[in-house]
């Protein structure tokens, strides 16, 4: 019993929590947007499934947390369902009073900013967060000068030197040992010409990072770009840089940024072979992150909950129907064509969205299962 304890506070606590947040700020987008646009809204709720407490507030919204934190939903007047799936059989029966509130017959720009709140929010969050952390701690930089190449690497091939600064890869400017890190570790097997400055001449030199497998801190497997240099404390200088508010905003839109432009990385990496899917994670993974993130301290969680924020909205911008970005689609069609897509084909497609993304739940959860077991 007390293992069980154990586990429950330092993993599941912490990942209910930090869902929890995540898909409260999302569906926040949602419903302040869509009340913002007039949009009557039924149900507002943290989780799926069987209602655990709620309240229903003067408007009629009834407020709700429920049995499954896996997600959320707010139910707009109208909806079929927690999927916003349009009732178009009911809408055709409605008074104008009605209509006036329903979500299927309001403005199409009012449909799509609502639909679009929900991601956007999630970004403003991850922006949020960042800042804080920026504003608070700073940031930990080293210059990209090389200490140490390790033997037979990508780097060590190519020429690379310790005492070599790097100033660019591919043409981009690099100016900490980070930004050599984020560029390199997203493209394995990529061939890549990083510049380098020895005795002050500039060298392109070109290599591939090799796939690596490394462990972290509490040995989880992850697959990386590699090209074998090394800094250290004296040849990189270690610092905190330090942010004004404003400057702290910026930076945390440019992190927000990184994750955004990772994930397309790791996508394109997928379809190519250059990495395997079993470091595409589910639930499982992302509670065992939120129990390690909490033994380091509060901030890691809350870099946590930036990192997944960002993943939510960019997930839910995915243009597969049930999705928020699958709703966008159907409302760009509609913008084209003049008229809503049709009864038929909205059903078909949303049976289609709806598997795919079972689909992708079953098989994160299978390597989130493998990962455990090893």
């Amino acid at each position: 019993m007390t293992g069980f304890f154990a586990f429950l506070i330092v993993y599941i606590v912490p990942f209910i929590l930090v869902l929890s947040l995540l898909v409260f700020v999302h569906e926040m987008g949602h419903y302040l947007v869509g009340r913002w646009s007039g949009i009557g809204v039924v149900a507002f709720s943290v989780g799926f499934g069987p209602e655990l407490l709620g309240f229903t507030d003067s408007r009629g919204t009834r407020w709700k947390i429920s049995a499954i934190p896996l997600g959320g939903y707010v139910k707009f007047f109208g909806d079929e369902d927690a999927s916003s799936k349009p009732d178009l059989q009911r809408l055709a029966m409605m008074s104008e009073v009605d209509r006036a509130r329903a979500f299927p017959a309001a403005k199409l720009w009012k449909r799509a900013a609502t639909v679009a709140a929900g991601p956007i929010a999630n970004f403003l969050l991850a922006i949020a967060i960042f800042a804080v952390l920026f504003s608070v701690y700073g940031k930990q930089v080293a210059d990209p000068v090389v200490a140490e190449v390790k033997e037979k690497s990508a780097a060590a091939e190519a020429g690379v030197q310790p005492g070599d600064l790097l100033v660019a890869i591919d043409g981009t400017h690099v100016t900490t040992f980070d930004d050599v890190r984020r560029y390199v570790g997203v493209r394995p097997e990529t061939p890549i010409v990083v510049t380098v400055e020895r005795a002050g001449t500039r060298l392109d030199l070109p290599m591939t990072p090799k796939r690596t497998e490394i462990t972290d801190q509490f040995g989880n497997k992850i697959e990386l770009g590699i090209i074998g240099i090394v800094t250290n404390q004296e040849t990189g200088n270690f610092r905190t840089q330090t942010f004004t508010p404003l400057e702290a905003v910026g930076e945390g839109a440019l992190q927000s940024w990184h994750i955004v432009t990772g994930t397309f990385d790791y996508l394109g990496n997928l379809l190519t072979g250059r990495m395997n899917a079993d470091q595409l994670g589910g639930p499982i993974r992302v509670a065992q992150a939120s129990g390690q993130m909490a033994t380091i301290g509060f901030s890691a969680v809350l870099q946590l909950a930036a990192v997944l924020s960002v993943s939510i909205g960019l997930l839910n911008l995915m243009p597969v129907p049930v999705l928020d970005g699958g709703h966008l689609m159907f409302y760009a069609v509609e913008a084209v064509r003049g008229k809503p897509v049709g009864a038929m084909a909205q059903e078909i497609a949303f049976r289609i969205g709806l598997a795919m993304v079972l689909t992708l739940m079953v098989f994160a959860t299978w390597n989130d299962i493998s990962n455990l077991i090893g």
